[in-house]
């Protein structure tokens, strides 16, 4: 892993607020708060429920953009901007990993049939500092069946 890559998933890692931004069905921008977080694979994960707007969107295109790693101009030492296709998944394991007691607001528990869990694989992200407004850039690397 190059210094990049570790920046980046430094940056991601731990649970945070995103900035999620899907297509509509008509082709505009709408973009909503989630909680997610971030895997070695640069994979973004975050939980919401199939009956959301979010996943119509994600169903009808699956290209998404995610801004996270600001909290506030005070303490912002970097961001990233994120570019990716998400697909939704009900898979047990992606249900249990993604389960804490805080969703019991929102779902009976892991195995509750509106529980689903949305992953973003990136293709693109921009790392920017506050002393640099120029982005590194990560790409990952596209097989010919992409």
């Amino acid at each position: 892993m190059d210094k990049l890559e570790e920046k980046i998933l430094a940056a991601v890692k731990a649970p945070q607020l995103m900035a999620l931004a899907t297509v509509t069905e008509d082709g505009r921008p709408w973009v909503r708060y989630v909680m997610g977080f971030g895997a070695d694979d640069f994979t973004v994960r975050f939980v919401t429920s199939l009956q959301t707007r979010k996943v119509a969107h994600i169903r009808n295109n699956p290209e998404v953009h995610i801004a996270c790693g600001a909290s506030s101009l005070e303490e912002t030492e970097h961001y990233l901007q994120i570019s990716g296709r998400a697909e939704v998944t009900t898979d047990e394991t992606e249900r249990n990993l993604c389960w804490n007691d805080h969703l019991t607001a929102y779902f009976s528990g892991p195995d509750d049939p509106a529980y689903c869990i949305v992953l973003v694989k990136p293709y693109k992200i921009e790392y920017y500092t506050m002393t640099d407004m120029q982005p590194k850039v990560w790409e990952a690397v596209r097989n010919s069946k992409d």
